[in-house]
């Protein structure tokens, strides 16, 4: 029985297909793992008891602005005039 040769040449690049990607894939483990070492979690949560005790007694600093003084801003920004965020 004799093998066809474009069958063995698939199967030849599909093992090398297979072999690359355990490596690659090993290699990327490993220095993602290295990058990490060191790294830890918090140690508490963000929701601990300590925010959680507050209540709604919290104001917000969040400020809506306006897109007009937006654009005024970036217009200036762009034409030079003005060097600071107001």
């Amino acid at each position: 029985m004799r093998i066809n040769p474009a069958i063995a040449f698939t199967l030849i690049l599909l093992a090398a297909m297979f072999g690359s990607g355990i490596v690659s894939s090993s290699w990327g483990y490993s220095l993602g793992r290295q990058a990490l070492t060191g790294i830890r979690q918090p140690e508490t949560r963000p929701a601990s008891a300590s925010t959680a005790s507050r209540g709604s007694t919290q104001t917000s600093d969040f400020v809506l602005l306006k897109e007009e003084d937006i654009l005024k801003n970036v217009k200036a920004r762009i034409e030079g005039g003005l060097d600071t965020a107001e």
